[in-house]
């Protein structure tokens, strides 16, 4: 039997998954992390994009998150993000919209202010679409 880790997936709405992984990869801020049973405990701010998990039967489940925390125990990891679901809820023409609304935003920002918040929201639905378009390689959609 394969050695796990508990992971517990948490947006502010809600718990998305809780369960065992034999591997997590999440986005942090410097790069994708690959976090194993045993691994040092740390912890690190998360960037918007996939949180994958590799359970013990071989299947993998996939996650988004909007960005947030993670840290790493021993035995426990936990993903904490405004938002997140699991990519297979993803709804892609709803991203897209989204995607090109934050383009206009950027294109006809009047302050900084706006131009930031078009430009995180934009981060984020490329993010999305990431998410659904490495589901859909891996045979999920």
């Amino acid at each position: 039997m394969a050695m796990t880790v508990h992971v517990d997936i948490v947006s502010a709405e809600r718990e998305i998954f809780s369960g065992q992984a034999e591997m997590v990869f999440a986005p942090a801020v410097l790069g994708e992390v690959g976090i194993a049973p045993g691994h040092a405990p740390f912890l690190t701010k998360l960037g918007p994009g996939e949180v994958r998990l590799k359970l013990d039967d071989g299947r993998e489940h996939a996650f988004y998150i909007s960005g947030g925390m993670l840290e790493v125990q021993p035995r426990v990891v936990t993903v904490l993000s405004d938002t997140a679901e699991r990519a297979e809820d993803l709804d892609e023409a709803a991203v897209i919209r989204a995607k090109e609304a934050a383009e206009r935003a950027m294109a006809d920002h009047t302050g900084a202010i706006e131009y930031a918040k078009a430009r995180a929201e934009l981060a984020e639905t490329v993010a999305q679409l990431q998410t659904i378009q490495r589901l859909r390689r891996r045979g999920g959609r």
